[in-house]
């Protein structure tokens, strides 16, 4: 190995040892992810991106590139030699990022010349989304878009004056009159020859940037007929044939399915329910969906939800299983059941640590058999190997079954789908061929060279799965859903919570680096929140309640309500964002605002419902100028204008089981209301003043359905329970 990069300095003796060492104590059968290896496998050269836990700075850190992660040593570098700064931001299952890494970032003449003109940083956007949010604002208002990897250039006082996404390596590549190196050349002639001038553009941009993140003034918190509005006007660019919004490419928006399943329940309006389930069946059944492990890729680049971006994040399944739950709730389709668990049981077995946590992310590109990396190449069949995988009347069903067949889909392969839906009852012969050939089929892909796995435990979306979880086990009853909870929100707080009580970003290797973010409390108390109710277990209630604390101390904007993104003691950066966009992620202040709504409904607490008023206050013109970019903030709204109906079943120790009384719980819908099975004994009168004087009647299950402390009469008759459910709904008036 040779420490040495082209262009750049001879790292000191101190640097060398400490490279080396980290390399050394890399896991067994790690894998330098570069081309440029030694005869014994061997990498070639060795950056500062070896010491980090990141999958995606590791990616990095035999790139010829001298890295440096984000921090005090790269602008003490770049103050010293007076160079710009080159930033990349990415993330481990970014198609482009791996592109432009064997493009640009492997190639020894670019490297040197990067080496040479910059101090390049690299930045996981995963772990650090407050670098990527205000840097990813530059390049938006440079070039009016954005995207992976950005690309930004940056004075040694961290603002920038230069932006833009992926390049191609030269010029005439893919069609673009610049290559990156060409960019590269021409950037630093002009911080060499016009420094002032590039100074002056980066402060304007800097305050643009800033100004930007201003909160708007308030304009009254909208009532009932926002709700109503944004239901049209997102119903109105439905895809009835294919379902989703719009053409392609298609995402799966489960913030946008979450508001109209909420705005149904309230309304009665059948085109809501009708847009989301025709959107769940079509994504169930189409290519966006994994037919035999379970789960959902990124997004669909057709109309037809048919060929997906192959890439599989926690956070997108975390939001989708639910939603499916809801669904089935709603409808009593057994397929969005089916979906829900699939996607539970795809994350359980393939998703998990060993240690109980939810990994991030599964590449897009894997080794095809091509011998080269190919987007796609896990999920995607041919007839052929159909064939070589099953017997032929195995393989002749599969094909069909499938949808292998008519032209290629990508590449000269097919994404495996249901062209046509099954039956709701599937005839038993049909349904047994069905389970062997998804059996065998996983059999065989197991045995191809998997896509990258991105192992990092992130708080937020951790937070988001337990969520998941708590409602599968709360819906379906099945206790490995609770356990794996219970498992993943222990691990949380043991691992990624320091000795001061604040959270930690992301959890690799033993190491829990990086502060909370908003979204990281949010997310996680949410799902504290939801295995409560699953569990009945003080303990998460506590938690909860604790960690808001924490919230409200410390990210909380006292001047204009709602939570700032970093806390109060984190790195100062261009601007504090207030987020409020709910999109592949739903917005903290979003997630935070209806976990105050519940944390009022369980605590009777006043202080939430004072802070849930200044959020909307607050965010009330955010709300009437831009409510399709924050349905789930219009969530909150529309929750903030509901009754909250509090379901408890009270059991005594050794009392009959209140499984049909839970079975009428688990089908009904109710997304603003809390549920909890309480065995008498328990002591949670404290935390939850509501179930004082709540009895389990004669030693019998009972049932109280309450509504702000008016209770039905109690009930041990599962459909008594059931008819006073049917009554919880509060029609919203009329538009």
């Amino acid at each position: 190995m040779n420490p040495g990069l082209p262009g750049a300095p001879a790292p000191s003796p101190a640097l060398d040892a400490a490279l080396r060492e980290a390399l050394a104590r890399q896991p067994a059968g790690y894998t330098p992810h570069t081309r440029h290896l030694e005869a014994n496998g061997r990498p070639t050269f060795v950056n500062r991106l070896i010491r980090e836990t990141s999958p995606y700075l590791l990616q990095h850190a035999h790139n010829p590139v001298n890295w440096f992660p984000w921090g005090a040593e790269a602008f003490a570098q770049a103050r010293a030699l007076n160079k710009p700064i080159l930033l990349s931001i990415g993330y481990s299952t970014c198609h482009w990022c791996h592109v432009m890494e064997r493009e640009s970032f492997e190639d020894l003449e670019i490297a040197a010349v990067i080496n040479e003109l910059y101090v390049p940083i690299k930045v996981d956007r995963e772990e650090r989304p407050d670098l990527d949010d205000t840097y990813m604002a530059a390049v938006q208002l440079l070039t009016g878009r954005g995207g992976w990897p950005m690309t930004v250039a940056l004075t040694p006082a961290r603002e920038p004056f230069f932006g833009g996404t992926y390049f191609p390596p030269r010029d005439g590549e893919r069609g673009a009159g610049k290559g990156f190196l060409t960019v590269l050349r021409e950037l630093s002639q002009a911080w060499a020859q016009r420094h002032e001038q590039v100074l002056s553009n980066a402060t304007t941009l800097s305050q643009a940037i800033r100004q930007a993140a201003e909160p708007a003034p308030p304009a009254g918190v909208p009532g009932p007929e926002l709700l109503h509005a944004t239901a049209r006007s997102l119903m109105s660019g439905f895809d009835a044939e294919w379902g989703g919004f719009g053409s392609a490419p298609k995402f799966p928006r489960p913030v946008t399915l979450d508001f109209l399943l909420r705005y149904y329940r309230r309304s009665g309006d059948p085109k809501a329910l009708e847009v989301v389930t025709t959107t769940l069946r079509k994504m169930r059944e189409g290519g966006l969906f994994d037919q035999l492990g379970g789960g959902f890729h990124r997004y669909s680049t057709d109309r037809e939800w048919l060929v997906p971006h192959f890439e599989k994040m926690l956070y997108d399944n975390a939001q989708l299983a639910p939603v499916y739950l809801s669904a089935w709730q709603l409808t009593g389709d057994p397929l969005f059941l089916e979906t829900a668990r699939a996607t539970l049981d795809w994350v359980e077995r393939e998703m998990t640590s060993p240690e109980g946590g939810f990994y991030s992310a599964t590449d897009a590109d894997s080794r095809g058999p091509s011998g080269h990396d190919e987007e796609g190449a896990w999920f995607t069949w041919t007839p052929a190997e159909l064939q070589a995988a099953l017997d032929p009347e195995d393989a002749a069903f599969a094909q069909a079954w499938f949808g292998v067949t008519g032209p290629a889909h990508v590449d000269g392969r097919w994404v495996l789908h249901r062209p046509t839906a099954p039956p709701k009852a599937l005839a038993e012969p049909m349904r047994l061929q069905a389970e062997r050939v998804q059996k065998k089929l996983l059999e065989v892909r197991a045995t191809r060279p998997r896509p990258r796995l991105d192992d990092k435990v992130v708080t937020a979306w951790n937070g988001l799965m337990i969520s998941a979880f708590a409602r599968g086990a709360l819906v379906t009853a099945d206790p490995t859903y609770l356990a794996a909870a219970r498992t993943a929100a222990d691990l949380v707080l043991r691992k990624l919570q320091g000795p001061d009580g604040r959270l930690r970003r992301s959890y690799r290797a033993g190491i829990a680096q990086g502060g909370g973010f908003l979204d990281d409390y949010a997310f996680f108390i949410q799902g504290l929140l939801n295995l409560f109710e699953a569990s009945g277990e003080q303990r998460w209630l506590s938690e909860a309640v604790r960690l808001q604390a924490v919230l409200d101390g410390e990210f909380a904007d006292q001047s204009h309500g709602g939570y700032d993104f970093t806390s109060t003691s984190a790195e100062s950066l261009l601007r504090r964002e207030r987020p409020t966009y709910d999109g592949a992620e739903p917005s903290g202040n979003s997630v935070a605002l209806l976990n105050l709504l519940r944390l009022e409904t369980l605590t009777g607490a006043e202080a939430y419902r004072s802070r849930v008023n200044g959020a909307l206050e607050g965010f009330s013109t955010v709300l009437r100028q831009q409510a399709e970019a924050s349905p789930l903030l219009l969530s909150g709204l529309e929750a903030s204008l509901d009754a909250p109906v509090e379901v408890f079943v009270i059991t005594s120790p050794g009392s009959d089981e209140p499984t049909k009384l839970l079975a009428a719980v688990r089908k009904t819908y109710l997304p603003n209301g809390s549920f909890l099975r309480v065995t008498e004994g328990q002591q949670l009168e404290q935390l939850v003043p509501a179930l004082e004087g709540k009895r389990a009647r004669e030693g019998r299950a009972t049932a109280y359905v309450c509504e702000r402390g008016l209770c039905e009469l109690p009930t041990e008759d599962p459909q008594v329970l059931s008819e006073q459910l049917s009554r919880v709904r509060r029609p919203l008036p009329a538009p």
